[in-house]
């Protein structure tokens, strides 16, 4: 079983930066496809970003092409989104999902642990 844990989310203003955390507990890290999902109120939870088990390939949603870079240490179990150029449709609960298939997935089904999620706001 694995525990995820995020941090770094809060209040900031348009055109800040954020950066998440994610730690992973409890399983073989570097085995998981790690995305991180997010959530606006009254809407679906979608998939942003998600890396590679060894960070070869990467997946970006449009909307966050350019602005968003996601890695990882799997010598630390941690996976990390930089956010840049924050904007006020940006403000949502993130969530850091992990995912056992062998390939990168938008499908939250997919996803077999997840995080409590942490709120990001951005301000306009």
């Amino acid at each position: 079983q694995v525990q995820l844990v995020e941090s770094g989310g809060g209040l900031v203003q348009a055109g800040d930066s954020l950066r998440l955390s994610c730690a992973a507990s409890g399983g073989t890290f570097s085995r998981y496809v790690m995305g991180w999902f997010r959530q606006a109120p009254g809407k679906e939870r979608v998939l942003m970003t998600a890396i590679s088990w060894n960070g070869d390939r990467t997946y970006y949603a449009d909307s966050v092409k350019g602005r968003f870079t996601i890695s990882r240490d799997n010598a630390k179990n941690t996976v990390y989104v930089q956010m840049d150029s924050l904007k006020p449709e940006d403000t949502a609960v993130y969530y850091c999902a992990a995912s056992r298939v062998t390939y990168i997935s938008v499908l939250t089904a997919l996803y077999n642990y997840w995080g409590q999620g942490t709120q990001v706001t951005v301000s306009s």
